[in-house]
Parts: structure tokens; sequence; C-alpha cells
């Protein structure tokens, strides 16, 4: 189900006119792994598999032209794609972590929460 959502969420993003472009812009043509290591992120992330190794935040904080309302896009079709695949308790699980993960990378770039 990791894979799933994994998949169908960067379909999404990759039809949606916000976040599109930036991310076009950082992954190109290499979307298969890019998608392998989201499933080993959210793996590692919510079930403990420790398959994911990398920095996040360093590799985000290198992304040009990142703005606050590509944080609520991103968090937008993430809920619709959880809420979509998941029982409500799990999707609200997988919520939580991406909204912190959010709130990390937005400390990064903006210096505060902007999006929560």
């Amino acid at each position: 189900m990791i894979a799933r959502l994994v998949h169908e969420f960067y379909a999404d993003v990759r039809g949606d006119p916000q976040l599109q472009l930036i991310f076009e812009a950082a992954i190109g043509d290499n979307w298969e792994p890019h998608l392998d290591r989201m499933v080993e992120f959210w793996s590692t992330v919510m079930l403990a598999t420790h398959e994911f190794r990398g920095n996040v935040f360093g590799t985000h904080m290198e992304l040009d032209g990142v703005v606050p309302e590509h944080f609520k896009r991103w968090l937008a079709l993430f809920e619709s794609t959880a809420r979509r695949l998941f029982v409500p308790d799990l999707a609200d699980e997988f919520l939580l972590v991406a909204r912190r993960i959010a709130a990390s990378l937005q400390y990064g770039f903006f210096g505060r929460v902007e999006v929560h």
C-alpha cells in the first residue's frame, strides 16, 4: 500500500500545475529511482524498515523557487491520496508525519511554518 500511495500521489504531483515545475527541475526524467526512494522513505518512516538512507532536509534545501503555496498544494494532494487509499486512522498517521516533514522543511526555507 505504501508503494501505491507513493505512485498515485506523485502521479498527481506530476500533473499539478503548481508543483510539476519544481519536481521536474529536481527530478527530470529520473522518476523511477525517485519513486523507489520514496517507497523506501515512507516504509522506513511508517514501518521502521530502515531501508532509506539519505539527507532529506539537505536535499530539499538545494531546491530553488520553493514558496509556501507549494507546501499547501503538496499537503492537499498527499491528504487526498492518503484518505482515498487508507482507513481514516491510518490516513491520519500518514498525514501527521507528512505535516511534520512539511513543517521541518518550511523552517529551512522560510524560518517559520507558513502552511500547517
